[in-house]
């Protein structure tokens, strides 16, 4: 088997996929097979959803941008946590699923083989900074999913220490914020610690290496699931900017809202229509503007580079690790 040094050449922007597996699923960004002997194909698509719609037009480049972003942030958390990729290499894959060869083009770079899991159904919050809905319920509460937090914070304020934040996963709509006794109710103590635990040592070790970047990682949501022996392992995306909130270092400023490395073009062009009346934030969803496409794509691109310190094009897809920066 040869291996690549780099992703193949740039394909068009993937809207969606049709390979030659069972398909398990198709969510909002990803289409998931079942690849057999317990084991997923997930391919992160261009799809790009914002309000709980996706869009029409796809983001080229996002999804692999996703898929080996991931895998550069998993080949340094291996000392913290047991994940489930097997590989995301596209020889490796090809040479474990040979009938996808024909489609190469389609899914090379943007696919993850990984082992399945039974899904715990939590997503593990870890927040390291007052935003989002946070920042709204703590203006109106003072508390964070129920719990208190400490006068006098202001928008955008950093949380010291950062605050594991549980959230209830929801099929459709939005996931719902709980607290941590209810998180216990749902799946046991013991579990509950550890999913804890385990994603404040993942948050940790992520605000570490993007702040040596100048990059503020203000927070992010985790997956977890257990192998048919137990063991607990990380799943699905990890440090992404679909699954984390990252800020540039250098226009940090408390008390207002953030920009953010991630698909902000989109949502700023949505509300706008909003604010206009043109759409309600239901579907079917507007077209977006070529600017704002090209726009959110470089976002994506900018961010994959400061982190991994690699152009996507250029970045050891076969041996992630050797990107820097990293501990």
């Amino acid at each position: 088997m040869n291996q690549t040094t780099t992703q193949d050449a740039s394909p068009p922007a993937v809207a969606t996929t049709n390979l030659p597996l069972p398909l398990l699923a198709r969510g909002k960004v990803r289409d998931v097979y079942d690849a057999g002997e317990n084991r997923l194909l997930i391919v992160a698509t261009d799809r790009i959803s914002a309000f709980d719609v996706v869009l029409p037009q796809p983001i080229p480049h996002k999804g692999t941008v996703l898929t080996q972003l991931t895998a550069w942030w998993l080949a340094r958390l291996g000392d913290v946590t047991e994940n489930h990729l097997i590989s995301s290499d596209p020889d490796a894959i090809a040479h474990a699923l040979p009938a996808l060869a024909a489609q190469r083009e389609v899914w090379a770079g943007r696919s993850m083989l990984v082992r399945s899991t039974r899904v715990v159904p939590i997503e593990c919050v870890v927040r390291g900074y007052l935003s989002g809905s946070a920042w709204k319920e703590y203006r109106t509460e003072g508390t964070l999913a129920g719990e208190a937090l400490p006068a006098g914070l202001v928008d955008s304020a950093r949380l010291d220490p950062p605050i594991f934040s549980p959230a209830t996963k929801a099929e459709t709509g939005h996931d719902e914020n709980i607290t941590f006794g209810r998180m216990k109710d749902v799946v046991g103590d013991a579990l509950a610690d550890e999913l804890r635990r385990r994603s404040l040592a993942i948050y940790a070790r992520g605000r570490d290496v993007a702040e040596k970047v100048g990059i503020i990682l203000a927070d992010t949501k985790f997956e977890f699931g257990t192998l048919p022996d137990g063991t607990l392992i990380l799943i699905d995306e990890v440090l992404t900017p679909d699954s984390a909130r990252f800020w540039p270092g250098e226009s940090y400023t408390p008390g207002r809202a953030q920009p953010s490395l991630d698909k902000q073009p989109v949502r700023d062009f949505l509300e706008g229509l909003v604010s206009k009346g043109v759409w309600s934030k239901e579907p079917p969803a507007p077209d977006l503007p070529l600017e704002v496409v090209q726009e959110t794509s470089a976002r994506y691109l900018d961010v994959f580079k400061r982190l991994t310190g690699f152009d996507l094009l250029a970045f050891p897809v076969h041996d992630p690790g050797r990107a820097r920066p990293g501990p």
